[in-house]
């Protein structure tokens, strides 16, 4: 399979465009046989506590493609923080970004309106199309700054054990899924409205019934009661594998929520994202974007949804944008 890189080249573009350089960096990290979304916690390449990355002078956490770009760069750079601002922020809490330091870049995404695509509607009478972009913006890591208030350098402790099997298991019940243990396969059934997972002890290490659980409840987000997603694809299609993807992203975004540190799943579909990925510049977007609008849905129901004032608080609206 051809990488977009090296098809890019080939035409003669030598510049990628924002969402070819977010996409190639995720088809790097597939071809190479890594999920971005499973991250080696705990390990010397990332011993920060895992959690869902938020920005360290409002709170508000980080959604879609941006948990990927900041988790990519925790385990690459080894920093012992989730936390992230940008270099006037750090300025504002009177600190600043420690010199030489290197930023990471995060992306914004909008709607814009061209002024032609504006007098055409006017004269229609139709309704204008709004064509979706990508801005960039650089943050820093909290552990990049000197300066700041402890309560910002302090990492927060990790969650207490045995708290996070009945914080899901009350999750499942508040959510009003049709939920059933049993069988041998793990499975969402669209047209019935139901999940069926195998029970705990048919797992190796319990903790990944509760990612499978997760995942499966991903998928029925999409149900037309719910989010509305297409679940109208065949096994091997490229809606089918969108979908997959969507709900693997959501169970990463949910786990890392509720402090849930499951064994890395094994890639099954790791082809048939590639080949997504590949066609589309614009598919991780969308998948992110959605798999955190997914999240946000679960995490509603936990018993301290307090604690997770929607994930997606700090970009709902840009990534709402991206088409």
């Amino acid at each position: 399979m051809m990488s977009r890189t090296k098809a890019r080249a080939r035409s003669g573009k030598d510049r990628p465009s924002l969402y070819d350089e977010v996409t190639d960096k995720i088809i790097g990290e597939l071809e190479a046989g890594r999920l971005p979304w499973v991250q080696p916690w705990g390990t010397v390449a990332a011993m920060v506590p895992l959690a869902l990355p938020s920005n360290a002078a409002t709170g508000r956490r980080y959604s879609g493609i941006n948990i990927l770009i900041l988790w990519g760069a925790v385990v690459e750079s080894g920093f012992p923080s989730q936390s992230w601002l940008t270099f006037r922020q750090a300025l504002s809490l009177g600190g600043h970004v420690r010199k030489g330091a290197r930023g990471t870049t995060v992306v914004y995404a909008d709607r814009l309106i061209p002024d032609d695509e504006r007098t055409r509607a006017r004269e229609t009478g139709d309704d204008p199309h709004a064509i979706p972009f990508l801005k960039r913006f650089t943050v820093f890591n909290a552990a990049q700054c000197e300066n700041l208030p402890e309560e910002i350098t302090t990492a927060a402790p990790p969650a207490p054990p045995g708290l996070v099997d009945p914080t899901v298991n009350a999750l499942i019940d508040a959510s009003g899924i049709d939920f059933r243990i049993g069988g041998n396969l793990a499975c969402y059934d669209p047209i019935q409205d139901q999940i069926q997972v195998p029970p705990p002890q048919a797992y190796f290490d319990p903790v990944n019934w509760h990612r499978t659980a997760l995942h499966e409840l991903g998928h029925a987000t999409g149900h037309s009661s719910r989010l509305g997603r297409d679940l109208s694809g065949s096994f091997g299609s490229k809606a089918y594998a969108f979908e997959e993807l969507v709900a693997e992203l959501t169970a990463a975004f949910c786990c890392a929520a509720l402090c849930i540190v499951p064994t890395v799943r094994h890639a099954d579909y790791i082809g048939s994202w590639l080949e997504v990925l590949c066609a589309d510049n614009r598919a991780i977007i969308r998948a992110a974007s959605q798999a955190s609008k997914a999240a946000d849905y679960l995490l509603g129901f936990a018993p301290d949804a307090g604690m997770f004032p929607g994930a997606a608080a700090s970009e709902r609206k840009s990534q709402d944008g991206v088409s």
